[in-house]
């Protein structure tokens, strides 16, 4: 244990090992559950306000799902990109989202997290390490409806020096190794199209050259690079900022149930190494362990059968969540959804592998393939059945509308495009896929005849399909299904492909599949909240002293996707909102 001081002599503790100990306190002002974007804001939010923290995290690394995801936070009007000259309102914001939220004129939440998010991230940048800047080009997700904007409305984390968080650099997750390089090294939005360039531009070949230097250079002194960016930057940054406030963080520590007493909530009882103990909450105990989705009793009730119960990119150690915690205290869940397009789910579509070390994981096809010209998706029946360049969440919920046909679907490819832009876990440029083939998640066939029967698809319909894309893709058009049609489809695409940067024909042999299936990115569903992220009953009232926030909380877009950082955009604001009333001693 490590004693910090701070001016006013308040002295403070940081947890350096994995469990609760007896040398801590079990009074505090605020106890949080769940060491990920959410549950840090609302620890650094309490701890800069004055007060005693503690986070409890199940796992045995802080950073939750935050730490593996892209790190994109979506909260509109905000000053950052006021800065740049990007133009923005809060009244376009609410045209946007009135076309596409459920529910959205009547959702108090909704209302707190346009009206305070500037709020929120002001708060933060001042008194946290926080810091974020405005991604000028990233497309809203629906660019076309009113109010939608081209870019600015979506931010990303400065990239971090892992260095600064001394050997806790160790106790932050690690990103996904699917997507980092040589072991560990880390790549930005920025830096995907340099890398591509690297074998036809020298200063695309000096950036590369640069990047790798410094990462080898890193490596001498850590397990992996310490040039942080996306959702690892974002973790990390928060992680520091706890840190330097002084809150107290316990690892491998799950929480067990509320404590009670006249209808407020006191405290928590916690579990660790040594046992259970009860942990005093005098302001309040907040929520934000990461949602449902690694628990199939609740996760049933918000998804359509043939998601299944295992298919989800968030992280989770604890053995229950946050819901089940809050409904043993009387809370409010989300009401069951009642069709494929109203579950209460993010959707991605995934391609499913075994690691080296034999793990099952997920590969998400977010970004980095599906709208690059050169490539169509196939259902079972060998024919076409979305845009393939639409947002993830389209993708995913084109395959449950019809999951007989379209599960698993099928990314078709030819030898072009597999080297420039890779395919799923296959990296672009890799100098060989041996591997990927003799798992089975790589498909090959020498023709494209030969590929269909390999995958099981009707041969002479799905070649049909191919060959009516192929007539049109070598003009750039695609009318079937209009890819490439809008701001949203030619930002994922390739610009430096023409006419069309996400139209090309399948024509360079040999041929390419991978499988991809539903996956959710987080549940919408889950604990009911107010505007101040206050738990309800079911009859509206609030559970004094219990909040929640983050994916714990059932989401304030209702299952809708309008932009890129849409789940880590609320979990920053209402992790601060939540602190923010927990502290005010209302």
């Amino acid at each position: 244990m490590r004693g910090l001081t701070f001016p006013g002599g308040r002295e403070v503790t940081f947890v350096e090992f994995p469990d609760l100990t007896p040398g801590l306190r079990d009074h505090y002002d605020v106890v949080v559950v769940g060491a990920g974007a959410a549950g840090l804001a609302a620890a650094s939010t309490a701890a800069a306000l004055g007060h005693s923290v503690i986070v409890v995290e199940a796992s045995n690394r802080v950073g939750g799902t935050t730490a593996i995801s892209g790190g994109m936070i979506w909260i509109p009007a905000n000053r950052r990109m006021a800065q740049a000259g990007i133009a923005d309102s809060l009244d376009a914001a609410r045209d946007y989202l009135r076309a596409l939220v459920p529910g959205f004129e009547t959702g108090r939440a909704m209302a707190a997290f346009l009206a305070r998010g500037d709020e929120a991230l002001r708060f933060l940048e001042a008194n946290t390490a926080l810091r974020l800047q405005p991604v000028r080009r990233y497309p809203d997700y629906y660019p076309d409806l009113p109010g939608a904007t081209a870019g600015g409305r979506v931010l990303e984390p400065v990239p971090f020096d892992g260095r600064l968080l001394g050997s806790d650099f160790e106790r932050l997750r690690d990103p996904l190794p699917e997507f980092t390089l040589f072991g560990g090294m880390m790549i930005s939005r920025e830096d995907l199209p340099v890398l591509r360039r690297a074998g036809r531009s020298l200063p695309a070949l000096w950036h590369t050259t640069k990047l790798v230097a410094r990462y080898a250079a890193q490596r001498l002194r850590a397990h992996r690079g310490t040039r942080l960016v996306l959702g690892n930057a974002l973790a990390a940054r928060l992680f520091k900022s706890a840190r330097d406030l002084g809150v107290e963080i316990a690892l491998e520590t799950a929480a067990v149930h509320l404590v009670v007493d006249g209808g407020r909530v006191s405290g928590l009882v916690v579990r660790g190494r040594e046992g259970e103990r009860t942990l005093q909450a005098q302001a309040g105990v907040i929520l934000a362990t990461g949602g449902i989705s690694h628990y199939p009793d609740l996760r049933s009730h918000y998804m359509p059968p043939a998601a299944g119960d295992r298919s989800t990119m968030v992280r989770s150690g604890a053995e229950r969540s946050g819901a089940h915690v809050a409904r043993d205290a009387g809370a409010a869940l989300s009401a069951d959804a009642a069709s494929v397009d109203g579950a209460l789910a993010f959707w991605v579509p995934a391609s499913r592998f075994r690691r080296p070390d034999g793990s099952e994981a997920f590969f998400p096809h977010t970004v980095m393939d599906r709208a690059k010209p050169g490539l169509i998706a196939l259902d079972g029946d060998g024919r076409r059945f979305v845009n393939e360049a639409v947002s993830y969440h389209e993708f995913g919920r084109a395959q449950l509308r019809d999951p007989q046909r379209r599960i698993p679907a099928w990314l078709i490819c030819d030898r072009r495009f597999l080297w420039r832009y890779g395919l799923g876990r296959v990296r672009p440029f890799a100098l060989s896929t041996a591997g990927e083939e003799r798992s089975g998640y790589l498909r090959r066939g020498a023709t494209l005849a030969a590929l269909m029967a390999g995958i099981g698809l009707p041969v002479d319909t799905a070649l049909a399909t191919i060959d009516r894309y192929n007539e049109f893709a070598r003009n750039g058009e695609d009318p079937e299904f209009g890819r490439g049609s809008n701001i949203y489809q030619r930002h994922l695409g390739d610009a430096d492909w023409k006419p069309n940067p996400c139209v090309a024909p399948i024509a360079d042999a040999p041929f390419f599949a991978v499988a991809v299936e539903p996956a959710d990115l987080g549940m919408a569903g889950g604990i009911v909240t107010d505007e101040h992220a206050r738990v309800l009953r079911a009859d509206g009232s609030a559970i004094p002293g219990l909040y929640a926030c983050g994916n714990d909380m059932q989401s304030i877009m209702n299952g809708a996707y309008p932009g890129p950082g849409i789940t880590l955009g609320p979990a920053l604001v209402f992790g601060y909102l939540s602190a923010m009333h927990a502290c005010s001693g209302q």
